[in-house]
């Protein structure tokens, strides 16, 4: 495959052109994972401020009882989109919904703690503890690749 990249100063968002001779199962699949790159930041809130911050900075999504919140490593913002609406906004390969209040972010996951009683606890960024409510386990696990494994397979 060939790739070129040319600079456009001025140009806010990355245009991406395939060249191909025929369409084809791969080049859809190309195509659709790159259009799912280029999901937009998230706006939220400080008080009266309006930020908009890219997604890879937030740690997870929850709601509070006020609205919904949005944390990163350093502070918590508002958020004016409810927890559907982000789902459908955030990179779904980063972000998983687990439980009705709350999405977090894989990529900022650094402990793991699955529980004899079927619980699962992960720890964001070492400090930020969130619960996997007991409807979202089994596709939690399946995410994660966590399932039982078969002890009966062949070497």
């Amino acid at each position: 495959m060939e790739v070129e990249i040319r600079l456009e100063p001025g140009r806010q968002e990355p245009k991406v052109v395939i060249f191909a001779g025929g369409e084809s199962e791969e080049l859809l699949r190309l195509a659709e994972s790159l259009r799912s790159l280029a999901l937009g930041p998230i706006p939220v809130s400080r008080g009266e401020e309006k930020l908009l911050l890219p997604q890879e900075d937030f740690l997870r999504f929850y709601t509070d009882g006020k609205g919904v919140s949005a944390q990163t490593a350093q502070e918590t913002y508002a958020v004016r989109l409810r927890l559907y609406e982000l789902e459908t906004a955030l990179d779904n390969r980063r972000f998983v919904r687990i439980s009705n209040g709350e999405i977090i972010n894989l990529d900022r996951v650094t402990a793991i703690d699955l529980s004899l009683s079927g619980t699962i606890c992960m720890t964001l960024d070492g400090t930020v503890r969130s619960y996997v409510s007991r409807r979202y386990v089994k596709k939690i696990k399946a995410t994660l690749n966590l399932g039982r494994r078969n002890n009966h397979e062949q070497d």
